[in-house]
């Protein structure tokens, strides 16, 4: 809410009511000094906010790598799987022939 409309709107109903003797003395200074009295912030609140913001970063970054379409497919069926073997097995072929 905005304070300083809502000042206003404060005080043109006080203007309209004038107060009656039963107002304690500077009531009316007592309330707006409290409605321009900044909000301490609390720690939770900002653990909050920056939780809630991780866990949306990581939704947005989660939707994008699942629409990706990744890399093209080869042209050979088989090229991944010979390519995973051949580079596993390699070591344990050069210590077949070893003395």
């Amino acid at each position: 809410m905005n304070l300083s409309e809502l000042q206003n709107k404060l005080l043109a109903a006080a203007r309209e009511n004038p107060p009656g003797d039963e107002v304690p003395y500077a009531f009316e200074k007592r309330i707006m000094a409290r409605l321009t009295a900044a909000p301490k912030p609390s720690a939770w609140l900002a653990w909050n906010r920056a939780l809630w913001f991780g866990a949306a970063a990581c939704v947005a970054v989660a939707l994008l790598t699942s629409m990706w379409p990744g890399p093209p497919p080869d042209d050979e069926a088989g090229s991944f799987s010979e390519g995973v073997e051949q580079n596993i097995l390699a070591p344990a072929d050069e210590f077949e022939g070893a003395p």
